[in-house]
């Protein structure tokens, strides 16, 4: 019998792959986390875009405005929002503590430009794993009454 070299080559136990970095690739850094998460910064100098430039609430609540705040946020809200616990949106209890009556007006009248150029609408956006914000297409006096109704939770 003729061999060639006479070079034993022995099996190696296993399956392994062994890759070369290239030059092209670079180190992919995740975004700093913020201190604190959108739904939870307060921002009360935000007044947002949209009609609602100039908002004055009464000290005391419009019962019979959140009581109709309250049938629209059910029928048009609840799909998204739960009062107390994230969902698909933030809770709203307790959001005049952090935004302006306008931003929360401006929110619901024109989402779609509020997660476009404002900036806590779009770490929102961000916070929310991108779900947008829908535009229900409300009135003002519903938007108004929705928010009477935020002020009863």
């Amino acid at each position: 019998m003729i061999s060639c070299g006479g070079k034993e080559e022995k099996k190696k136990e296993g399956f392994s792959v062994t890759r070369q970095k290239t030059d092209t690739e670079q180190p992919v850094t995740p975004p700093e986390p913020s201190a604190t998460k959108a739904s939870e910064r307060v921002d009360l100098d935000n007044k947002g875009l949209g009609p609602v430039t100039s908002l004055t609430l009464n000290p005391e609540i419009d019962q019979a405005m959140a009581v109709t705040g309250k049938e629209v946020y059910d029928q048009m809200c609840l799909a998204c929002h739960r009062i107390g616990k994230k969902f698909i949106g933030p809770a709203p209890n307790g959001i005049l503590e952090r935004r302006t009556p306008e931003w929360v007006m401006n929110m619901i009248l024109n989402p779609d430009q509020m997660v476009k150029e404002d900036p806590l609408a779009k770490d929102l956006l961000v916070e929310f794993n991108g779900s947008p914000m829908a535009n229900q297409g409300l009135t003002e006096e519903q938007a108004r009454a929705v928010l009477e109704y935020f002020r009863t939770l």
